[in-house]
Order: structure tokens, then C-alpha cells, then sequence
């Protein structure tokens, strides 16, 4: 009698094939859009965290009066690179202005301007914190008196290209004009649009601080311990710590709730099609009361006939959930293979990231499965209470 409960749930999947296979479809749809949502999100998350420790330090220590410049003290710098989890100390000076391309009436060239994050850097001591090849290949033109080096989003809203003049007004009023030394893109919109960089000389002698600067950028070994690093640190020097998270948490927040979200929505057509399978299973049990009697008379026992019910419910969700996963995979697959192009001016990065995480597909494969063998324990209890003296009365 063992195989009689697979050979039995085998028969009534394939005696419903139309319904069978369309709730398989139904799974397993509910599967794939869920893997390749989950997939997405972590892809984001990902890729905002890889493109913002391009340009962005994985720990600032500044001061705590906002715009207020420091000594530059090598005393603080080499304190601070003698910490286990600090591997690269750059000092750095900062300050907002508005950028823009002069006009030229002869050339037919309107004026254009935006807004900018200029950081003074040292470029030796910078390119070790930062990844940005540019900085390194772009040094001696920084180094010269005017060079500038803009985000390429910044540039191509400026209009200039390598060698063109812009002029720069920061928030104390100082004008000055400066030559565009190169460009860099590190995919994410917001440092891409905005960010712009000089030799930290020149930046002093442009707002006459004298050898003054804005704070510390450090590299360390762990990221996602530079919130709790800075605490420490910060105390340590009486400095304020600004963590790479801190700057964008509102932003990995909505990205996490929105996996959630996301989770939750696409697991209601899981359920629908889990509901698809309750309702074969009671259609089933509906039809066949006199030949489950039938079974209980020649001696199948009432576990036997609660698990042809259960097998039935899993044959179809075990199906669409392989189904669902083998084309969530592959959908994810091609996305990462084929990069699909996103808008820059819409979103912070510029093409559709995937992330595919083993735990995702794993949890989302067993609640598929956990979830249709629940749908069908009702019509398979049902089935199993059939009392064989009643119906063959």
C-alpha cells in the first residue's frame, strides 16, 4: 500500500491536467517575480554601497561647528593611521559654490550652472582612501594652480569638456575661474552630479585659510563598522563623525522597507495559486467520496488517505516552485549578464543591478512549498474524515 499514495495523487494530478498546469503556472509566476524583485533590491542596495565608496570616504572625522576649519596637524593624521582598523588617513577641506561655463557670443555658447561639492585634497594621500583612478592620473594637473576635476554628470550639465574654463563662486562670495583638469563617473548620480575635486592647496588659497582644513577622511578595513569606529575616534579626538551610511541611511532604509514590501505583495499571487491548489483538492475529494470510501473499506487507513491529498498538494507545489525558480534564476541571470540602462537624471544609478543571494531563494522556495501543502491539508483532511459505512449507504 506504501506506493499506492504517490501512484493516487499522481493519477488525480494528471486527471486535472488544464487546472493542474495552471496552477503550477500560477506558483510559480508568484516564485520568479518574487526571486527577481528580492534579486533587484539587493542588487540596489549593492551597487548604491559599491559606487558610494568610490568617492565617498567610509569615515569623515570633521569638526562639530559646521564650516569650521582645523589645523593641519600630522601629529592627528599619523594617530589616527596608527589605529588596527584605519588603513588610510587623507586630510581634506571643503566648501559649496556655484559652478558655471561663461558664455561666449562669438561661439553661440550660452552660460550654464549648477551647484558643487569642491573637496581640497592631497591627491597622493587621497587616492589611498578613495577609489578613484582619476585623482592619480589627473595629480600634476591638480596640482597646478586652477585645475578642477568634476563629476561627469556635473560636466555634461556644464557643457565642458577637459580644457575648458568654468568659473566658481563659493558661499562667502569669492570668484575665480578655473580649467576643468578631467572628469569621473562612478555610476551613482548623486556624487556623479554633484562632486568636484582640487589639490588642497589650491582650495586654501582659494578661501584664504592659510594651511587650515575641513577634517580627516579615513579607509578602513570593515565598512560596515565605520558608524561604531567613529564613535570612537570622534571621542578620542574631539571631532564629529560622519559614517558613509549616516549619509545615505534614509536611502538604504526605503530600499530595505521596500524589499519588504515588495515581499510581502508578491507572496498574495503565491497565495492565490496555493488557494488554486485548495480548490483541485476539494473539486478531488468531491468527486472521488465513493472511491475514498471504497479505499477505506479494502483497508487503507486514514493516514493513507491524508497523505494522498497532502502528496497531491505538494506534487503541484513542489512543481511550480521549481518551475518558478529555475525562471527567477535565469530572468536574474540575464539582467546581470545584460545590464538593463536606467536614466540618470531619475534614478542615483545608471543601469538595473542583480544580486542574487542563496538565502533569498531558499526562504522564498519554502514558503512556496510550506504554503500549498497548507492549502491542501483542509480538502485532505476532509478526505480522510470520510466516514466508508456512510457513504456506501
Amino acid at each position: 500500500m506504501r506506493s499506492l499514495v504517490p501512484y493516487l495523487a499522481w493519477r488525480h494530478v494528471r486527471r486535472r491536467g488544464l487546472q493542474s498546469g495552471l496552477t503550477v503556472v500560477g506558483v510559480a509566476v508568484g516564485v520568479m517575480v518574487l526571486i527577481v524583485a528580492l534579486s533587484l533590491t539587493n542588487g540596489f542596495v549593492d551597487e548604491l554601497i559599491r559606487s558610494t565608496l568610490k568617492a565617498t570616504p567610509m569615515l569623515t572625522l570633521e569638526s562639530y561647528v559646521s564650516g569650521q576649519t582645523l589645523p593641519n596637524d600630522p601629529k592627528v593624521r599619523r594617530a589616527l593611521a596608527d589605529h588596527a582598523s584605519v588603513t588610510a588617513v587623507a586630510p581634506f577641506l571643503s566648501t559649496q559654490a556655484l559652478i558655471a561655463r561663461r558664455a561666449s557670443a562669438s561661439l553661440g555658447i550660452t552660460a550654464r550652472q549648477g551647484y558643487t561639492q569642491i573637496v581640497g585634497i592631497d591627491p597622493a594621500l587621497e587616492t589611498r582612501v578613495l577609489d578613484l583612478p582619476v585623482l592619480k592620473k589627473q595629480a600634476t594637473a591638480l596640482a597646478q594652480e586652477g585645475g578642477i576635476v568634476l563629476g561627469a554628470s556635473l560636466a555634461q550639465q556644464l557643457g565642458v569638456l577637459t580644457g575648458d574654463k568654468v568659473v566658481v563662486r563659493d558661499i562667502t562670495g569669492h570668484t575665480t575661474e578655473l580649467t576643468v583638469a578631467g572628469t569621473f563617473q562612478v555610476g551613482n548620480e548623486l556624487i556623479d552630479g554633484v562632486a568636484s575635486y582640487m589639490s588642497l592647496a589650491n582650495l586654501q588659497q582659494y578661501m584664504q585659510v592659510g594651511d587650515q582644513i575641513s577634517g580627516y577622511h579615513l579607509r578602513l578595513s570593515d565598512p560596515q563598522g565605520a558608524a561604531g569606529l567613529g564613535v570612537t575616534l570622534g571621542d578620542a579626538f574631539g571631532l564629529r563623525p560622519v559614517s558613509w551610511d549616516s549619509l545615505f541611511a534614509n536611502l538604504i532604509s526605503q530600499l530595505r522597507l521596500q524589499k519588504a514590501v515588495i515581499g510581502v505583495v508578491v507572496f498574495l499571487i503565491v497565495l492565490v495559486a496555493a488557494m488554486g491548489i485548495a480548490n483541485i483538492l476539494v473539486l478531488t475529494v468531491s468527486e472521488k467520496t465513493e472511491e475514498i470510501a471504497i479505499l477505506r473499506a479494502l483497508g487503507a487507513t486514514r493516514r493513507q488517505i491524508l497523505a494522498v491529498f497532502t502528496v497531491e498538494g505538494l506534487l503541484l507545489g513542489a512543481t511550480g516552485t521549481l518551475l518558478g525558480a529555475v525562471l527567477g534564476l535565469g530572468v536574474s541571470a540575464y539582467f546581470r549578464l545584460q545590464p538593463y540602462p536606467l536614466p540618470g537624471n531619475l534614478y542615483f544609478i545608471t543601469q538595473l543591478p542583480v544580486r542574487l543571494q542563496a538565502t533569498d531563494v531558499l526562504w522564498v522556495c519554502g514558503l512556496a512549498i510550506g504554503t500549498s501543502v497548507l492549502a491542501g491539508l483542509f480538502p485532505a483532511r476532509r478526505a480522510a474524515d470520510l466516514d466508508p459505512v456512510d457513504v456506501l449507504r
